[in-house]
């Protein structure tokens, strides 16, 4: 069968529930949200109080992970003054997954490009998780949705570096001088991101929100301002049909004037390789069944 993508051009936190709901998945113990939180000075990250009544409702605690590059969220000490000041702390519960290491080394035997991924230690406190994705574009990825989050966003700040690097190092300091090709850092997110599904088989959902759509990344201090109209809502269990769902509807968007810029930033990175790839290491299905709700 088919995975499904629930969709709606509905775009309010009582949505979202809905959307969740009809995923028919019930998640029990302790649950991990994670969200990207936002750079400092970013103007299009995804705000707190959007996300309260459905973190609310379900109950748990939202993650994140150290970043590997310059900025207000490479250091834990940064990070966690960071998260307070866009009022992470004070809606929810917190954990910086890898505020304090060792990390949590997971194989991945079937790796393209890395064998194994670096994790924050603390995810493995958590029974289920739920991936709430900004969907929109990014300087490398070409863009960023459920696949990047479960990537570079579950992954600590030495596993970033691992990850970018294909396999090279671990180090954020020197990451930035010897990137490989691009394909080689598509397929290591792909890789890394087949590692988290598989750590929470059949305990973690997916949904992706289309709106503020930038061509840059939440992880960007200076962004663009969004380019394209807002678009909608979408939930599943299935990682790589919910983001292939996105970039399609992305397509569908003909009349709307930054699409073409959008596209843009996607194609000239080569965007899609992530979803081509994940669907080799077959955790996920890019034929999908959308199914929209009012």
């Amino acid at each position: 069968m088919k995975p499904v993508v629930y969709f709606s051009k509905n775009i309010t936190p009582e949505t979202l529930i809905k959307l969740y709901e009809k995923l028919g998945i019930e998640l029990k113990g302790n649950i991990a949200f994670k969200l990207h939180s936002g750079e400092k000075g970013n103007q299009n990250y995804i705000k707190p109080d959007f996300f309260k009544p459905f973190i609310d409702k379900i109950g748990g605690t939202v993650v994140e992970c150290n970043t590997a590059y310059e900025g207000a969220r490479n250091t834990s000490e940064k990070h966690l003054k960071l998260i307070k000041e866009h009022g992470w702390s004070q809606y929810f519960k917190f954990d910086l997954l890898d505020e304090k290491g060792p990390d949590y080394v997971v194989d991945i035997p079937n790796g393209k490009r890395i064998k194994k991924n670096y994790l924050g230690k603390n995810i493995l406190n958590y029974d289920g998780m739920i991936v709430l994705s900004h969907f929109k574009g990014h300087p490398m990825g070409g863009y960023g949705g459920a696949l990047k989050q479960l990537s570079i966003g579950c992954a600590s700040c030495a596993g970033k570096a691992y990850i970018h690097s294909a396999g090279r190092t671990t180090d954020q300091y020197n990451l930035w001088n010897d990137l490989p090709e691009q394909d080689a850092f598509l397929e290591s997110m792909a890789d890394a991101a087949s590692s988290v599904v598989e750590l929470f088989k059949g305990r973690i959902a997916f949904i992706n929100v289309m709106k503020n759509i930038s061509v840059d990344c939440d992880c960007c201090e200076v962004a663009e301002d969004p380019c394209m109209k807002d678009i909608g809502i979408l939930a599943s269990l299935d990682p790589i049909a919910i983001d292939q769902a996105c970039i399609d509807l992305i397509y569908q968007q003909k009349d709307d004037p930054g699409q073409k810029h959008f596209l843009e930033r996607v194609e000239s990175r080569h965007g899609i390789h992530t979803i081509e790839a994940a669907e080799e290491l077959k955790f996920g299905s890019r034929d999908y069944e959308l199914i929209e709700i009012d």
